[in-house]
């Protein structure tokens, strides 16, 4: 495959599949608010994602060793299409929230498929630099799917967005059409490539490396944490500081040109320099900018401290992934990714979680905890993280 259909097949689902995210993740809570949820009704509605996707990622590692990883992609994605189905035919709340729920859990089937064929595909000396970008197709994705929704939205209410996820899950599907099997993947029997031996459990794997699940997993962790912490403070902060919505949505839009510009440049500079120190660096300046945060006042003040957040964050791009498929052993790889993702979404939906708890008794605490978490991801990420390029367990 040339390089210029590998770019095509390997990240063009992820970006086309990112977008329909994008347009459906800011209208959850207004749909369950149309069905008649309340303020709080609503917030669990959009958290049952989050549940979902930790719910769904040992299930997705079986998944993926049973059928390989394309196949597993194209399992996701029809799940996926037919909870959309759900969201817009739902008459209650309850019919929606399991919809979502189930949404949550595809994502999770995709997200690890897509990294294990990564993982497989790319060489060591190359992996960060993949790995980046693949987080970079998602977040462009991400970034532009809330204009796509906004768009349909206009004419068609709510069912706008579903629709455009719904159209993105179609063009997913096409582009994984094109997208070959891993080489030594049994068509007869569906088993990936990585696949486990015969007797070979989920539970077994896990086990067998706890080791590195529960050291440079808790780093993982702690990386997701520190980066979704972001969600919650800085918008607090910017309320705090009298700043209307248009003016907080200036804000996360700077700082995300930010992320999104970084991208690879931190694949680049992981793969040359090594996982820890770059991963460690990030870390820290993510943590300073939520630290800095409390002492800011106007829009060009904040705005500076939350687009120094953003270059932490794009200089992580792709750490988490990266890090996993380090230590990925080559026995049962997706199952050992079912517990690494496990670990590294934990962090993502845990750390808004705790922020928030914080931030109801003293949002300058809650500042002070978001930048503990990137003191604390930036000392696990050094102790714990590959030093070199290619190094690898398993």
């Amino acid at each position: 495959m040339g390089a210029g259909r590998f770019v095509v097949a390997v990240y063009g689902p992820t970006l086309v599949f990112a977008v329909g995210q994008g347009a459906v993740l800011p209208i959850i809570a207004l749909s369950a608010r149309e069905q008649g949820a309340s303020v709080g009704v609503a917030g669990l509605v959009v958290g049952l994602a989050g549940v979902g996707l930790m719910a769904g990622n040992l299930p997705a590692g079986a998944l993926a060793a049973r059928l390989g990883e394309r196949r597993a992609m194209l399992v996701a994605v029809l799940v996926a299409s037919v909870a959309l189905a759900g969201c817009m035919v739902a008459r209650s709340v309850v019919m929606l929230g399991a919809s979502i729920l189930v949404i949550g859990m595809a994502d999770a089937a995709f997200n690890l498929a897509r990294q294990t064929y990564l993982t497989e595909t790319l060489p060591p000396h190359a992996r960060g630099r993949g790995m980046s970008a693949l987080g970079g197709s998602s977040r462009i994705g991400l970034a532009v799917g809330p204009f796509a929704g906004a768009w349909a939205i206009g004419p068609l209410g709510t069912d706008g967005a579903y629709l455009v996820h719904l159209a993105a899950a179609a063009a997913t599907l096409v582009l994984l059409c094109f997208l070959p099997d891993l080489p030594g993947t049994d068509a007869g029997s569906g088993r990936g490539a990585a696949g486990p031996a015969a007797g070979t459990t989920v539970w077994g794997v896990l086990r067998k490396h706890r080791r590195a699940l529960t050291t440079v997993g808790v780093a993982a962790c702690l990386v997701g944490a520190a980066r979704s912490a972001r969600i919650t403070v800085v918008p607090l902060w910017c309320e705090h500081a009298g700043m209307d919505a248009a003016q907080t949505s200036l804000v996360a839009g700077v700082a995300g040109i930010v992320e999104i510009v970084l991208f690879y440049p931190a694949g680049a500079l992981m793969d040359r320099v090594g996982r820890a120190s770059v991963g460690a660096t990030a870390m820290l300046v993510v943590g300073t900018g939520l630290a800095l945060l409390p002492v800011t006042h106007g829009l060009a003040a904040i705005t500076a401290a939350a687009s120094l957040v953003g270059l932490g964050n794009g200089l992580s791009s792709g750490l988490v992934l990266t890090m996993g498929a380090d230590i990925a052993p080559l026995e049962g790889r997706p199952l050992f990714f079912g517990g690494w993702r496990l670990m590294a979404d934990l962090g993502v939906v845990a750390g808004p979680l705790a922020v928030g708890a914080v931030a109801a008794v003293s949002l300058i605490a809650a500042c002070g905890a978001a930048a503990a978490l990137g003191a604390g991801a930036a000392g696990t990420v050094w102790r714990w993280a590959p030093r070199r390029p290619a190094a690898r367990a398993g």
